[in-house]
């Protein structure tokens, strides 16, 4: 089989696999009476009736808002400290206790102290979203710092470069694939925060619509909110696949080599 072949299969099956299943679950839910389960053609028609543009600037916006500033946030906030604590040994020691102390806080644990502190309003859930989301980004930039061959170190002594050079030219790009891993975790975890967070002490949000849902018995609007939750994190991991493959274009080629 060749190449090309193989691969318009792998197509087809990664078509076909979803459909069969919405297939399946249509199928499951018209024939039940069962009153949690709604047919899902009826869950396609409240959610277009609800999210295609209805509810979109009153619950979308600000939840793609808050994911988009908590995120940014953990990633800018991750790569900076980790690159940090990447390249000093005294200072990662230093700061070991405090790292594994925050990052092993429980996330809804941290929602009381945050509504107290921060009140009810977006920069309590920026808050929360950044202080998950942080984590995996920072960890695996310093995994990814401390795993640099010995040998770029040496050809940078030897070449004279350090500063700003060293740690946009070599540091940074060789560190790239471990902090890309860490923010695709990261990203996963922006999502779940946003809905978690939006679920207390909220009046907009997708979290919030499918909780008020579910506390008046909307059974469909309620799927509808979980749907587009699950479409958006699709589309999320879609487009940061893009652009991972786009800026770690050349790690690829560099296995690719190696492997022959």
């Amino acid at each position: 089989m060749s190449a090309r072949t193989r691969r318009w299969l792998e197509l087809a099956v990664e078509i076909a696999v979803p459909i069969a299943l919405v297939a399946l679950i249509w199928a499951y839910t018209e024939s039940t009476d069962t009153f949690y389960y709604p047919p899902l053609g009826d869950v396609f028609e409240k959610f277009k009736d609800t999210w295609l543009f209805d509810r979109f600037g009153s619950d979308v916006w600000p939840s793609l808002r808050r994911i988009a500033f908590g995120y940014a946030i953990a990633v800018i906030v991750g790569v900076a400290a980790g690159t940090a604590l990447g390249s000093s040994r005294t200072l990662r020691r230093a700061t070991a206790p405090i790292v594994e102390f925050l990052r092993s806080i429980p996330p809804p644990a941290l929602i009381p102290f945050a509504i107290v502190v921060i009140g009810v309003g977006d920069d309590m859930k920026v808050f929360i979203i950044a202080f998950v989301c942080v984590w995996p980004v920072l960890l695996n930039t310093i995994d990814g710092i401390q795993g640099i061959d010995p040998t770029l170190r040496d050809i940078a002594r030897v070449y004279g470069i350090s500063g700003r050079d060293k740690l946009l030219r070599m540091t940074l790009p060789a560190a790239s694939p471990q902090i890309f891993a860490g923010m695709r975790l990261s990203l996963s975890l922006a999502l779940i925060l946003m809905v978690i967070s939006e679920m207390v002490a909220s009046t907009n949000g997708i979290g919030f619509f499918v909780l008020q849902s579910q506390r008046s018995f909307a059974i469909p609007e309620m799927w509808s909110g979980i749907l587009l939750l699950g479409i958006l994190g699709y589309l999320f991991n879609l487009v940061f696949m893009v652009i991972e493959r786009r800026v770690l274009a050349w790690h690829r080629g560099a296995r690719a080599s190696m492997l022959g």
